[in-house]
């Protein structure tokens, strides 16, 4: 395809496609090119490098998520709904998750989703530094949520290319793990459950996490009701 008739729209969408299907590691140029029908270069014309191309797949890939409109939706349904959706994307995308370390992912879509998740805490009644507290921790708990699928989906890929058997690898390297956690008795209590495979955890952790911690933060919303012994409030009431 001649460069005058690609544009960076199409080629940021055949790109995570690509990316969705081969990772980071099979992202390139020639690939991505291949899938377009055109030259390398006229993709570097349009995008200018690899990096700035994920950076524009990683971005877009904010886009995705559908923000909560305040005005009708109270704070913690609000902030379930951000991090579930931001869940499901990062699960839909997991090279996103390993470009956090290797790129800088950040552009309007992400500004877009940051944005709208401080005016959820802060409509819940936090303070702005509060705000940034809370956001900032359910980020980093969904990251973590999404680290699990996003690595054995990128184990998965590099066994696939490096030897083309990845499922019987998988298999050799879980029987010798769990060789090991049987000699621990709570691991071996657990080798016949969904848990026990690489990355895993249990069914419905993220939901129980996410309740847990927003339980959490909500407390500290609530004012305290109770009196400890000692205080002056207490010597004045008796």
């Amino acid at each position: 395809m001649p460069r005058d008739t690609l544009n960076r729209d199409q080629i940021v969408k055949t790109a995570t496609d690509l990316l969705d299907a081969e990772g980071l590691d099979g992202l390139n140029m020639r690939a991505l090119g291949k899938r377009l029908g055109s030259a390398a270069t006229a993709v570097y014309w349009h995008v200018g490098s690899k990096e700035n191309l994920i950076a524009l797949a990683g971005d877009q890939a904010w886009n995705e998520i559908t923000l909560p409109d305040l005005a009708t939706t109270d704070w913690r349904t609000a902030a379930t709904q951000m991090a579930t959706e931001l869940h499901a994307m990062l699960t839909r995308h997991p090279w996103l998750v390993q470009a956090f370390g290797s790129f800088v992912v950040f552009g309007p879509g992400k500004a877009r989703h940051d944005d709208r998740s401080l005016a959820v805490f802060e409509a819940a009644g936090f303070t702005e530094a509060q705000a940034d507290q809370a956001a900032a921790s359910v980020f980093t708990f969904v990251l973590g949520n999404a680290l699990g699928p996003a690595a054995a989906d990128s184990l998965a890929k590099r066994l696939s290319r490096d030897s083309g058997n990845a499922e019987e690898l998988m298999r050799d390297s879980m029987a010798k793990a769990h060789e090991i956690a049987a000699q621990y008795p709570r691991l071996r209590a657990r080798l016949a459950t969904a848990s026990a495979e690489y990355a895993a955890a249990p069914a419905e952790t993220f939901e129980f996490g996410l309740a847990a911690l927003l339980d959490g933060l909500e407390a500290r919303l609530a004012p305290s009701t109770s009196v400890r012994p000692g205080t002056s409030a207490a010597r004045e009431e008796s």
